[in-house]
C-alpha cells in the first residue's frame, strides 16, 4: 500500500456540541466545522442552534454557551441544508467522529434527506498510535501536540482535530497507513413524526393543570417525545 494514497488531502474537520449523548434523544446546540485542503483551513462554517429545550447546568457550565445564546439561535431544520452543502462529498474527520455524525444524520432524516459518509476518526489513531498518553481526549492529544484548544467549543474542536490529524499523519501515517483510511460510518436512524395536535393539547393542559414548567418548546416536539413526557406527568402528578 502507498502511504501517500492514504493521506487525508481533502476532508472536513466536523464537531458539534449537544444537551446531552443520545442521539435518539438529545438536541444539536452548536456545529463547526473546517474545510481542510493540503492541511490547510480553507473554509469554516458555524453556528449555534435552538434545541427547543432547556439545557442542563452541566452543558451551560462546559460550553459556555448561555440559554438566551441558543434560544435566539435558528432551528436544526433551517440550518440543515447549509451545513449537507458544506459537507457534500466530503470525508468527516472527527475526534469519535460517529458521534457527531449519528446527530447529523439524525436531523437530515427527519427532513427526509440521505446522510452517508466515510470517516476518519482521530480518537481511533490517538488510541493505536499513543500509547503512552493515559488518556486519549482531544484535550490531552492536543496538550501533547502543543496545540492550543478552548475546549467545548464546535468551532474551535474542529480546528483542533483537524490539526491533530495533520500531526498524527507526520507520525504516523507512513508506519500505519490503513489507520487513516476513510471507513463507512454507520448509524441507524429513523424519521420522527411531529407531534399531534391532540398531543400538544394534553400535554399543555397537563402543564397547565399541575403548574408545571417542562422547560421544552412544545411545538418543537416529536409524537415519541410528546408521548414520553405526557407519561411522565401522568405518571408523577396524575390527569
Amino acid at each position: 500500500m502507498d502511504p501517500q494514497s492514504c493521506r487525508p488531502n481533502s476532508y472536513v474537520s466536523l464537531d458539534l456540541e449537544t444537551s446531552g449523548l443520545n442521539p435518539k434523544l438529545d438536541k444539536i446546540i452548536e456545529i463547526g466545522a473546517v474545510k481542510v485542503r493540503q492541511g490547510e483551513v480553507c473554509e469554516k462554517f458555524t453556528t449555534l442552534v435552538n434545541p427547543g429545550l432547556t439545557l442542563s447546568e452541566h452543558t451551560l457550565a462546559i460550553t459556555g454557551i448561555t440559554q438566551a445564546q441558543v434560544d435566539a439561535a435558528p432551528e436544526i431544520d433551517t440550518v440543515l441544508p447549509d451545513l449537507l452543502a458544506f459537507l457534500e462529498g466530503e470525508i468527516l474527520v472527527g475526534h469519535k467522529v460517529l458521534f457527531d455524525y449519528s446527530f447529523v444524520k439524525k436531523a437530515a432524516v427527519n427532513l427526509g434527506e440521505r446522510f452517508e459518509r466515510t470517516g476518519i476518526d482521530t480518537l481511533r489513531i490517538a488510541r493505536a498510535c499513543l500509547l503512552q498518553l493515559p488518556k486519549k481526549t482531544l484535550g490531552s492529544v492536543c496538550e501533547y501536540y502543543g496545540i492550543p484548544l478552548q475546549a467545548h467549543r464546535a468551532l474551535e474542536d474542529a480546528r483542533a482535530t483537524a490539526l491533530v490529524l495533520e500531526h498524527l499523519w507526520e507520525d504516523f501515517g507512513e508506519k500505519y497507513p490503513q489507520l487513516f483510511e476513510p471507513k463507512s460510518l454507520c448509524f441507524k436512524a429513523k424519521k420522527d413524526a411531529k407531534a399531534t395536535v391532540a398531543q400538544k393539547e394534553q400535554l399543555s393542559r397537563l402543564i397547565q393543570n399541575h403548574s408545571l414548567e417542562l422547560g421544552v418548546d412544545i411545538s418543537m416536539l416529536s409524537r415519541s417525545e410528546a408521548s414520553r413526557w405526557i407519561a411522565q406527568i401522568l405518571q408523577a402528578y396524575g390527569r
